[in-house]
């Protein structure tokens, strides 16, 4: 009997075993699937590593967002400054009007967060941001109207992705807090760039110039 009581025993506790095992797999594999879902995009890093200041600690994925919307700005404004004055249509001056309202309040946060982290910020576009401002330039009438929907939507198109990512896994409140202000801003004005009706949604892909 106390062979018997033994062999049962044995097994009763392997069969819990391997149940316990069989439940924590997967949860095991949704957490790091849920993990790599949310994870803030790869930007450029800057060698300065995770820093400590008084809203949290600052990584360079942070640094980098900071920067990037500091560079938007930059580009955008003009950009927006740019069809107020020149778009035919009223839904073009009314997109340059939001670029315009929404950069300069933005940029004006942005600025306060470089300060108060530390970040330096840049002072002037990159140069494909200058090659898109050149475009627009030269373009004229309907093509020009065209250009600056589609310029301007696919930018807003992958800083839309970037702020997921960063809100999701900043630790840094002021991080945190302009990915906020700057994800209300860009969905306003990729919510007016789409009201125009002119985005041509096959060609927002990277891999697809803009320009004909």
């Amino acid at each position: 009997m106390a062979t018997r009581y033994t062999i049962g025993s044995g097994v009763v506790i392997a069969a819990l075993a391997l149940t316990l095992i069989a439940l924590l797999i997967p949860v095991d594999r949704f957490g790091s699937s849920a993990q790599a879902a949310v994870a803030a995009p790869a930007g450029d890093d800057d060698g300065l590593g995770t820093m400590s200041t008084a809203y949290g600690p600052l990584t360079a994925a942070d640094r980098d967002f900071v920067r990037k919307v500091r560079l938007a700005g930059l580009w955008e404004l003009p950009a927006g400054r740019q069809a107020q004055q020149r778009g035919t249509r009223p839904a073009i001056r009314t997109a340059g009007e939001h670029l315009v309202d929404g950069h300069t309040e933005l940029d004006r946060q942005v600025i306060q967060v470089g300060q108060a982290l530390g970040v330096d910020l840049p002072n002037q576009p990159s140069a494909q941001q200058q090659e898109w401002l050149g475009q627009l330039t030269r373009a004229k009438g309907d093509e020009y109207e065209r250009l600056f929907v589609q310029l301007l939507r696919r930018a807003h198109g992958k800083v839309f992705a970037l702020l997921a990512g960063v809100r999701a896994q900043t630790r840094n409140s002021m991080v945190r807090a302009l990915a906020t202000s700057a994800n209300a801003t860009v969905l306003d004005h990729i919510t007016v760039l789409e009201d125009s009706g002119l985005v041509d949604f096959d060609t927002l892909s990277d891999n697809v110039r803009p320009t004909k």
